[in-house]
């Protein structure tokens, strides 16, 4: 048999053997558990937030609508908003790190202690 056959072959089997699951992965696997939600909130809260501050100065400048005052307001409330997206992504990672402190450094020390 030829030698890349042999490699191609390898390479299939490998696709359809069981993987076998890491204290490693089961490390990273915690991190992300830890950090993805505040990440999704931090996205979908901060495009909201953008889409509020831009129906308010496209109000502000008579492009929809014919009130300035009311797309002055619309346009702060986007700001307050926008400027609140920081500061609950903060909070919301340090209340998930608390949650799964303990176990990330229960699997961390076991995988360092090797």
């Amino acid at each position: 048999m030829i030698k890349t056959e042999t490699a191609v072959i390898e390479k299939i089997r490998a696709n359809y053997t069981p993987c076998e699951v890491t204290k490693f992965d089961e490390l990273k696997a915690l991190d992300k558990r830890a950090r993805h939600p505040a990440k999704i909130f931090a996205y979908a809260y901060g495009s909201i937030s953008s889409l509020v501050l831009g129906t308010g100065m496209t109000m502000a400048m008579k492009l929809i609508g014919s009130s300035m005052g009311l797309g002055v307001v619309i346009g702060v409330v986007g700001i307050a908003l926008i400027s609140t997206t920081y500061p609950i992504y903060k909070a919301i990672l340090k209340s998930r790190k608390n949650k799964y402190s303990k176990q990330i450094f229960e699997l961390s020390d076991s995988l360092l202690n090797k």
